[in-house]
């Protein structure tokens, strides 16, 4: 199960994107707006801007995540998501001698099928480290050959080795990430990611983001989640059928 914290976010995150937008429709700098809102006005405010769509002033607060234990099937998902910033454990630099690995649930639920997978993500490993192995004792020859100290070759050709041997690695090989987003961006996300069509992995870590965005700004984030929310299902016949119980879990997320 992927870990989600939430590291990090914008201060008073409401309270700045009231002020951001009363701006477009003031005479007066930003901070005397600030001073202006209390909690009920800001709420007020935030609410309005989600009901006639006016999405811009939300880009000024961000968020930034803790995102672990999830797949380099995952990362190639999330980082379709442009407008973001991503720091991604580095398979290039950190040695995957005993990696760990994310099991889907359809393959953890068949016996048949678990040993299969487990025996494929055992064979990637032994694999990795015989590939490294042998690439190493080159490149460290190679180095030495050319004038290097032993220590410094040693270095240099375990580095050179894992940059090569990591194309061995699986999807399912776990990784870690920190992620930022503006709060456009999170809704965007979740339009996408926390709708029952959306892959199980991503899927859970959006709404683990979802929680702990709305806990933070609640009002901000009332009505984020999929688009069925507050409307209809857009995906035709390709609909989950379960709208009812879909918008029951999202209005209560966070909440407990």
């Amino acid at each position: 199960m992927p870990k989600v914290s939430l590291l990090t976010y914008t201060e008073n995150p409401e309270k700045l994107v009231a002020a951001a937008a009363k701006l477009c429709y003031s005479s007066s700098a930003a901070d005397k707006l600030l001073e202006g809102l209390d909690e009920d006005k800001t709420e007020h405010f935030v609410q309005m801007l989600a009901e006639i769509g006016h999405e811009s002033p939300i880009e000024h607060c961000s968020f930034t995540f803790s995102i672990a234990g999830v797949s380099r099937a995952f990362l190639a998902q999330m980082t379709r998501h442009r407008i973001a910033s991503y720091s991604v454990q580095s398979q290039r630099y950190v040695e995957e001698n005993e990696f760990g690995y994310v099991t889907p649930p359809e393959i953890a639920g068949s016996p048949q099928a678990l040993a299969l997978f487990e025996q494929a993500m055992d064979s990637a490993l032994q694999s990795y480290k015989a590939i490294a192995d042998i690439l190493r004792s080159g490149h460290q020859r190679a180095l030495m050959d050319a004038g290097a100290e032993e220590k410094e070759a040693v270095r240099k050709a375990s580095k050179m080795a894992i940059e090569d041997a990591r194309f061995v690695l699986p999807n399912a090989c776990d990784t870690n990430m920190v992620v930022t987003m503006n709060a456009r961006s999170l809704l965007n996300f979740f339009r996408h990611r926390c709708c029952n069509r959306a892959q199980w992995e991503i899927h859970a870590v959006a709404d683990q983001m979802l929680r702990l965005t709305r806990g933070v700004a609640p009002t901000l984030f009332s009505w984020a989640g999929p688009p069925c929310l507050r409307g209809s299902c857009p995906e035709g016949k390709m609909t989950c059928g379960k709208i009812s119980a879909v918008r029951e879990y999202y209005t209560g997320l966070g909440n407990t």
